[in-house]
């Protein structure tokens, strides 16, 4: 495989940083009904954050994919491959874009600050459930798709690996 059909190096450093983000978050937020109370307004922060630094590393990336194209798609990735790989990036990254947005709002319209342990940022927003509450649920379940599209993702990569044997991972892998 020659280099010119592989990602860049900034590309696959954004991708498996935030993959890694999104495994992180997601468990975390799939943890929040397990925490002790005394340690759940912690933990609920650490997801946030991880959150927030999730989605400032996507519009990083928005950034870079905008100075440097990736490479196309080599001839042996197959025509399903080609019908769903941009619309399955599309949808990640519109999901990506939008549940850590409806996150923050969960976030701050449930009385919470964001303790960055250095300083804190207080919006001073009153809790308000009729509206921490629809967002906390469209959150929740924009959540669970985004994760059932990354897997995906990770088993048509896999499925490319090992069964196909087209090396299509091996173009983002480190």
């Amino acid at each position: 495989m020659t280099s010119a059909i592989r990602y860049d190096r900034g590309a696959i450093a954004f991708h498996w940083s935030m993959a890694a983000l999104v495994v992180i978050v997601g468990v975390l937020g799939l943890l929040h009904d397990s925490w002790p109370k005394g340690t759940q307004s912690f933990w609920i922060n650490i997801h946030a954050l991880c959150g927030l630094a999730l989605w400032v590393l996507l519009m990083a990336r928005f950034w870079w994919r905008s100075t440097h194209s990736p490479p196309p798609l080599p001839a042996e990735a197959g025509a399903l491959a080609r019908a769903l790989a941009r619309p399955v990036h599309l949808l990640m990254y519109a999901l990506l874009f939008v549940t850590p947005i409806l996150g923050i709002v969960t976030f701050t319209w449930h009385g919470r600050v964001f303790d960055f342990g250095l300083f804190q940022v207080d919006f001073g927003v009153r809790k308000n459930r009729a509206i921490f509450h629809p967002t906390e649920d469209l959150h929740g379940y924009l959540a669970y798709t985004l994760f059932t599209i990354a897997g995906l993702h990770a088993l048509a990569a896999l499925w490319h690996q090992l069964v196909r044997r087209d090396r299509m991972l091996s173009r983002m892998w480190p």
